[in-house]
């Protein structure tokens, strides 16, 4: 029987980053990431801060955000808890001779200064913490007052956060773990950021994902993206054939091309947040 106080146990959040890093080391998330850089390259946009800002771009992934602000020659401190993915945006800004400095760092734990930053940013990547409210807190305390927080969120009615939904049919999310959707809504981000903010700007932008084919979207996230390569590799061939299935059906629902390509836009936030 189960007693109240194991229903009232915090998730064991160290675990599940555990996990968490496993998952986005599997696969090579760089392909996907750099299918997307245009919303880092937006993001820098409505930042629009100057030349020589300092810029922490938190959960960088390949590095979108940071190479989009290193080329509006700002000074950008790269992190993320997976050296692999650090490894290739490293191997990205030297191809471009861009000046970055790279950490190892966990979101929910940075190891900087308070106000160490003139903005802090981060492109699908901040979102996928699992203590959501200690790693927007994090985001917070390290940017200067007057500063800016730039972010780029999945919605949760959008495409991608319909994709996890589908997942979690399949493969539950961990027991105590909000979505990382929430960071995809407005009035959440307005709860949790709105006490310390000067001004909070909102704006839903739309990312086209363009493939050959459904198939070759499903091939291509199966082989590559952590989450749904683990997701694949936790399930027997019936269970795998009855996710793929599924991730067709979700594609369906959003696919707008004329012929028997992929194109499917994904709904997510824009959000350029000014400390107070």
């Amino acid at each position: 029987m189960q007693t109240a106080t194991n229903i009232d146990m915090p998730p064991d959040y160290t675990a599940i980053k555990a996990k968490q890093n496993t998952a986005w080391a599997s696969g090579d998330y760089a392909k996907i990431g750099t299918t997307l850089q245009i919303a880092g390259e937006t993001l820098a946009e409505a930042m629009d801060l100057a030349p020589d800002s300092t810029v922490l771009d938190v959960a960088a992934g390949n590095g979108n955000a940071t190479l989009a602000f290193a080329r509006r020659w700002c000074r950008v401190t790269s992190t993320d808890y997976v050296d692999s993915l650090l490894a290739r945006t490293r191997t990205r800004a030297a191809a471009e001779a861009a000046d970055v400095t790279f950490q190892i760092a966990d979101a929910e734990d940075l190891p900087f200064a308070d106000a160490a930053f003139e903005a802090v940013v981060s492109t699908f990547g901040v979102m996928f913490t699992p203590n959501q409210r200690q790693a927007a807190s994090e985001l917070m305390r390290c940017c200067r007052r007057g500063g800016k927080i730039g972010l780029a969120n999945w919605t949760p009615d959008g495409f991608i956060g319909q994709l996890f939904v589908t997942l979690g049919k399949h493969v539950p999310p961990p027991a105590g773990v909000d979505s990382p959707a929430l960071w995809g809504t407005k009035d959440w981000l307005e709860e949790v950021f709105g006490a310390s903010a000067r001004s909070l700007a909102v704006r839903k932008r739309e990312f086209i994902f363009r493939y050959r084919s459904p198939g070759h979207f499903v091939d291509f996230f199966r082989t590559f993206y952590g989450p749904v390569h683990k997701a694949f590799l936790a399930l027997d061939a019936t269970e795998g054939a009855a996710l793929e299935a599924d991730l067709r059906e979700t594609v369906a629902r959003f696919d707008t091309a004329p012929d028997h390509s992929m194109r499917v836009p994904a709904d997510y936030l824009e959000v350029v947040i000014t400390k107070g």
